[in-house]
């Protein structure tokens, strides 16, 4: 009689099979985090890429109405097309109309719903550029802003908002009196 060598073949224990899919959850686990944090501070540069993109098409909408800040409402409930706000003034200086809406918005949609996720501010209506003030009070243009998130889109950020100030930048960083 011959022995016959055992066909046992090299495989996984239901053990071992369990142990790699528990440490695959908890890779997972700890990069999600990670990855969602990545997401949206991505969301929020895109953002702050939209308010700059509107800054030029104002710029281009002060060049032809005499430096004159438009006179436009905060903002609105529905996308009407004959209420004066930021992307009905602005449609014809800004080509892209999906750079009114924010990247992060999207719990409440108001881009889809009210054509913009920015509000105006409402203060600047109808003031020159070159003697612009917020409040009477702030007249320095890196302190005055002119459009800001509707809501706060960016839990990542401090302030969970971005702001196009008036000198053309835009931060997250709220900045609307001369001592900040």
């Amino acid at each position: 009689m011959t022995a016959h060598p055992s066909s046992r073949h090299a495989a996984f224990t239901l053990i071992e099979l369990l142990v790699v899919i528990g440490v695959i959850a908890v890779l997972a686990g700890l990069a999600y985090p990670a990855y969602r944090h990545v997401t949206q501070n991505a969301k929020a540069a895109a953002c702050l890429s939209n308010l700059r993109q509107i800054s030029a098409g104002l710029s281009s909408y002060l060049n032809d109405h005499d430096m004159i800040m438009p006179t436009l409402l905060i903002a609105r409930d529905s996308k009407q097309t004959d209420v004066p706000v930021i992307d009905n003034m602005l449609n014809t200086y800004v080509p892209n109309p999906a750079v009114f809406g924010c990247p992060a918005d999207t719990d409440k949609h108001f881009y889809e719903n009210t054509g913009t996720s920015y509000c105006w501010n409402v203060a600047l209506n109808g003031q020159l550029l070159a003697s612009l003030n917020f409040l009477k009070v702030v007249t320095d243009p890196t302190h005055i802003p002119i459009l800001y998130d509707k809501e706060g889109f960016h839990p990542y950020l401090d302030n969970k908002v971005n702001i196009l100030y008036a000198d053309g930048h835009a931060t997250n960083d709220v900045k609307f009196f001369t001592g900040n």
